[in-house]
């Protein structure tokens, strides 16, 4: 596993030092993956070293070397990252100043009693006077979080916050972790349920499978506004606007080819269901569960064994978790091969190229962020009740036609294409309201 550490070096200012700093970390078998200096003292800076390297190695040897460095030596590790938890990230802040009884009175009582009044008449008023159209309920119960697994509801708030904090940067929404302490399917339905009138979406999160699929399934029926579990869908948008993106620079017909999924959890799954829905006729896959083999099966896929997929499949991707399952020697010449687990890949891109990949990556450019905050906004703007296929595609389509320079999908903090998301999901979502009337 490759593991990520902050460091802090204090090293005399003058030119060079830091060239040898850099040097020992190279030589130790760190990668740099950044550095900056956080403060300056009389003779000599502090410096902020994001260094990864594999857990096989002893981060206490890499000190000792820069510590024998003239004058340098390690101070210690940075809590930047805990720094940026401290208190959540998330606040909820009035819109209004009240700095009047006359404000006051208006925003609270006696004034609001009126347009309690107004939407108890029209319920629909009340998407005008409350904020409920920019809500999202971000759901979880704790049973999948990230990479972590089953770390319970409270641990997993930190992930909440994150989402909730993306939507309010990215595109303005207003998301609200709801964490539940409860692992059957039918009483989270009842609870989310229950809930719902407070938000204009639901966003299930980091719910284990096959649980999962039970959970959206009926919320989607019971429930009259978005539902959407990200774990499935987040992930299956980012990767068919890759491989749109993929198949484009490798002059290949994405519709044409035999896809293959290794892994058929949440993600996995969300992946088959999308790209059968984008018109992949061929769709294998596989997975060690009995219950994820027979899914595919009623989507329209055909379960298949790890050997079988890797030697059927044009178009591979995978989301085990499991380091290095694919073994170079089953990687076919001219396949596509996407290895999305993190930090660690079921084969390493170099690795598929060397052995006759046409294209491969891993899941550091897989990033669901870039598909979530645009399809809740679009969504929630078009005043729709469900979050459907033709949306999804939109999301995918979208992102493909905005990476540049043989990228594969647009960076993660480029707000113009989230904007051009919501857009896209937006007009997907008015044309079938009007397909509808």
């Amino acid at each position: 596993m490759r593991i990520v550490e902050i460091l802090l070096v204090e090293a005399p200012h003058k030119p060079g030092y830091m060239a040898k700093v850099l040097g020992v970390i190279g030589e130790f078998g760190a990668t740099v993956e950044g550095v900056n200096a956080v403060r300056r003292l009389d003779k000599d800076t502090i410096w902020e070293i994001t260094v990864e390297y594999d857990d096989a190695l002893s981060i206490e040897q890499l000190f000792e070397q820069i510590n024998l460095l003239p004058d340098t030596f390690i101070t210690g590790k940075s809590d930047r990252v805990f720094n940026r938890h401290k208190q959540g990230k998330i606040k909820t802040i009035s819109t209004i100043t009240i700095d009047s009884l006359e404000i006051l009175r208006d925003v609270y009582t006696p004034g609001v009693a009126r347009v309690c009044q107004a939407i108890e008449q029209t319920p629909s008023k009340i998407k005008d006077f409350t904020n409920i159209q920019n809500t999202v309920a971000i759901v979880t119960n704790g049973t999948a979080i990230l990479g972590l697994g089953d770390i319970g509801p409270e641990a997993g708030l930190p992930v909440m916050e994150g989402k909730a904090a993306i939507l309010a940067e990215i595109v303005g929404l207003s998301g609200v972790p709801i964490l539940l302490k409860e692992k059957d399917p039918l009483k989270i339905i009842e609870i989310v349920e229950a809930i719902a009138p407070s938000f204009g979406a639901i966003l299930l999160e980091d719910i284990k499978a096959p649980e999962c699929f039970t959970i959206e399934d009926e919320l989607i029926e019971r429930v009259n506004k978005p539902v959407f579990h990200d774990d499935q869908h987040g992930t299956a948008m980012v990767v068919l606007a890759a491989l749109l993106s993929a198949t484009k620079q490798s002059k290949v017909d994405l519709k044409d080819r035999v896809f293959g999924q290794i892994g058929l959890g949440a993600a996995g799954m969300g992946i088959c269901n999308l790209l059968l829905e984008y018109g992949v006729e061929d769709v294998v896959g596989c997975d060690l569960s009995n219950e994820a083999q027979k899914k595919l099966r009623s989507l329209g896929g055909k379960p298949l064994s790890l050997e079988e997929v890797m030697a059927t499949a044009d178009v591979v991707v995978a989301t085990t978790g499991v380091k290095g399952l694919i073994k170079p020697e089953m990687v076919r010449e001219g396949q596509i091969i996407m290895a999305l687990t993190n930090p660690d890949p079921e084969i390493e891109p170099s690795v598929a190229l060397e052995h006759g990949a046409l294209f491969a990556t891993c899941g550091k450019v897989v990033n669901n962020m870039l598909a979530f905050p645009g399809l809740f906004k679009g969504t929630l703007d078009a005043d729709v009740t469900k979050i459907t296929h033709p949306m999804k595609i939109a999301v995918s389509e979208t992102l493909s036609s905005l990476a540049r320079d043989g990228a594969l999908v647009p960076a993660s903090l480029n707000k113009e294409a989230h904007q051009k998301v919501a857009e896209a999901v937006y007009q997907a979502a008015i044309k079938q309201k009007n397909e509808y009337l």
